[in-house]
């Protein structure tokens, strides 16, 4: 059986998403994190999706955001 040690892998776009809006208390919070047009002006989980998927630099910085949110649980946790 393969297993990988990427916290990425097996993981949808919408999934991280949806991890950082809880993380941040929604768009206003994560907009403060990452100021991506799509999570400032009017945001929604379809458009920002829609503009993740088709834009390499902005997926790169919500998947590092997210790896960095991570981290921050896991010291939390111990």
């Amino acid at each position: 059986m393969n297993t990988s040690n990427d916290p990425l892998h097996g993981k949808k776009l919408a999934e991280i998403l949806d991890e950082l809006l809880d993380y941040y208390g929604g768009f206003e919070g994560l907009s403060r994190k990452i100021e991506i047009r799509c999570f400032c002006i009017d945001p929604s989980v379809k458009s920002s999706l829609r503009f993740l998927r088709t834009t390499p630099w902005a997926r790169e910085k919500v998947e590092n955001l997210y790896l960095y949110v991570l981290r921050q649980k896991a010291k939390q946790a111990s």
